[in-house]
Parts: C-alpha cells; structure tokens; sequence
C-alpha cells in the first residue's frame, strides 16, 4: 500500500458506517457520541491546496497505520480521531441544556421581506411572529433560528436599526415562551440586544467577523455560537468561490477560524460549526463534495450545525424547482446530514423534517437493539 508523502497535510474522515457495533469490537467507534458507528477511517492528503491522494483504512489498522507516520502527521491524526469520537455535551443555555446525541431541529423563522425562500406575510406584527415561532416547536424544533436580514446573493446590507426593529419584538414576545431562540445576525448590537432581551444563540454566517465589536460582545456572554465558513469578505460572503478540494479547503478555513475565536477568549465547548452550504459554493459540485464528506468536520471537536434547506443546489438538481417546491431534496439532504452525524439541522418545513428524522431515529433505536432482545 503506498503512503502519504512526509509533506502532506492529512485529514482522518470517518466512514464505512454500520448499523450496530454488535460483534465488532475493535472493528468500529462511535462518532461523536451520538447514534452513528462507522468502522473505517478515509485518510485525505494533500499538499498545495491539492488532494494528491486517499486511503480507506479499518479502525482496527488505523494505530498500526498511524505508527508507521512521520510523528506530526501521526499525532495530527491521532488527535482527528480523539475530536470525532468524543460525546458532545449538551448545549449550555440560560435556562436549558439541549442533548446533542441526536439530531436537533433549527425551525427558520425569517423576519425579513426579502429571503430567497420568501418573505414573512406577518413582518412587523410581533404577536403574530412569536406565534409562528411556537407553532414550529410545536411541530418539532428544538430551536427557533430568528433572521431580521437576509444574506442571499446579491441581498442590500441592512442598517442595524432596521434589524433590530424587525428581531427584537419578537424576542420580547417569546420571552417566557421557554423556547430556545437562536438569532442569526452578523451585527454586535443585535447580538447584544437580543441576547439582553432573551435570546439564546448566536448564529453569525460572518463567523463574528463582519462587525469589529461582535467578538467582544459574545466573549461577554455565556452563550453557544455558531461560526459559518464563508470564502469572501465579511461584507460579501459569496464572492472569492474558488476551491483546490472543496471540503477540505472549508475544513482549513473552520479549524483556523475556530482557533482563532478560542485563543481571543471563548470557550470551545460554545463553538458550532457550520460549513455554510450555499454560501460563496455557487458551484453544485462543490457543496455536494463537502455533503458527501461531511463527518470529516466531526474532526473539529466542535457540533456540526447542517443548513441546506430549500437551497439552490436542490433546485439545479431538480429541474430549476422553485425554492417552495423543494421539500424532497430538503429532506434528503437532512437525512444525508443525520447519517453523517451532524447535531442541528436548521430547516424551514419542520414538521416534515421531524418526522423523517423520528423515522430515521426509530430505525437508528431498533438497530442498536440485540436481535435476542427483539425476538
């Protein structure tokens, strides 16, 4: 079997997933603590921006593999195997704690005109919004993803005033709800604001790079947040779309990123992850190759929030469908996401993708069952 090259960068993604680990000890690990086994490692090198080669190795040779590396590739990998197979701990929020050892539901609730998928009819009645945030828990979202701007391509940047008069009723409304409310803004003052007036979440597509301030502002505070790769500028997060292998390049990008937040003073265990399906990806090709290897982001130590729903792919892949006709590819590509592993899955048609995924789930429980059990 021929090897990386002592110069490569190597990436450990797991693979070969399995229903059970029953009769296979040693031969399979559990990923990130969740309901997914797998039971062989894919190694990914590459070396100036290049994939120049991949190894499919059993868990049970990857030590023995990993012992004849040169010692910086073998603890880089060692250390991908310890971040990918640790249990993520439960979301720490002001007044809950959200498992992460099955997938979660993020319900979108825009307060804008002008998303991609369609404006809110009720913008500006905040009564009417905070009771469309409770009928999305009550299908099934464990989150409520509140949106004030969109950041579809070509969408105006919106002055921060205008953002907050759109979010921040409708936090007040939801206040004593007990829903656990995300605020997807890239702005400090809404991320100050919101989360004063209740919020929980912060969901910056920016990664807390579009506003100076953002950083400071959730350093301040307790909360989990989510950073989104983006390959632009903080002001255009769709431009510069141009990828040497398309998911490890967003993995380099999320690990320095990550790193980066870390070492300014947050906490890793608030850190999520979201490769950013869609944004600054025009390409189809590229958001499907960081699809298929999506668990490589277990890797990162950190929750994998997935958000592809009623995207742009879906529609290139099915006959230029409008963004409301398409609920089938959403769902495929949330159940793509669940096998991978992912924690949150943030979705606009809640109740379907809830009931997928009890579907998915009750699958999952009945594989983990001992057959003698089920006699």
């Amino acid at each position: 079997m021929t090897r990386p090259t002592a110069s490569a960068t190597l990436y450990a993604r797991p693979t070969a997933f399995v229903d059970a680990p029953f009769g296979g000890d040693g031969q399979c690990e559990r990923l990130a603590g969740g309901l997914q086994f797998f039971s062989a490692w894919e190694i990914i090198a590459k070396e100036a921006g290049k994939r120049t080669g991949q190894w499919l190795i059993p868990v049970a040779a990857f030590n023995n593999w990993c012992a004849a590396l040169p010692q910086e590739q073998s603890r880089r990998i060692e250390a991908m195997r310890k971040a990918a197979t640790q249990p993520r701990a439960p979301l720490k929020l002001a007044q809950h704690a959200l498992p992460l050892d099955t997938p979660q539901i993020m319900g979108i609730l825009n307060l804008t005109p002008d998303s991609f998928s369609g404006g809110n009819a009720d913008l500006g009645d905040a009564e009417s919004c905070a009771a469309q945030a409770r009928s999305l828990a009550a299908q099934g979202a464990a989150i409520i993803d509140l949106g004030g701007e969109s950041t579809r391509l070509g969408a105006k940047i919106l002055w921060e005033g205008d953002e907050l008069q759109r979010v921040l009723p409708v936090v007040h409304a939801l206040r004593e709800s007990g829903l656990v409310l995300s605020l997807d803004t890239r702005k400090a003052a809404v991320m100050e604001q919101g989360l004063a007036a209740g919020a929980h979440i912060i969901n910056d597509v920016s990664a807390l790079l579009y506003d100076d301030r953002a950083l400071d502002v959730v350093r301040a505070k307790t909360c989990p947040i989510v950073l989104m790769h983006f390959p632009g500028t903080p002001q255009d997060p769709h431009s510069n779309d141009v990828y040497g292998d398309a998911l490890t390049d967003v993995y380099d990008w999320l690990e320095s990123r990550i790193a980066a937040v870390v070492a300014a003073g947050i906490d890793r265990q608030r850190i999520i992850s979201d490769p950013g399906i869609g944004f600054g990806k025009r390409q189809v090709a590229h958001n499907l190759q960081i699809l298929n290897g999506l668990s490589l982001f277990h890797t990162l130590g950190v929750p994998i929030l997935f958000g592809a729903s009623r995207k742009r792919l879906i529609g290139a892949l099915s006959n230029e469908a409008a963004a409301d006709q398409r609920l089938g590819g959403s769902l495929a590509l949330a159940l793509k996401a669940a096998e991978q592993g992912a924690q949150i899955i943030r979705v606009h048609d809640v109740f379907e993708t809830a009931q997928a995924l009890r579907v998915w789930r009750g699958l999952r429980d009945t594989a983990l069952v001992p057959s003698a059990t089920l006699a």
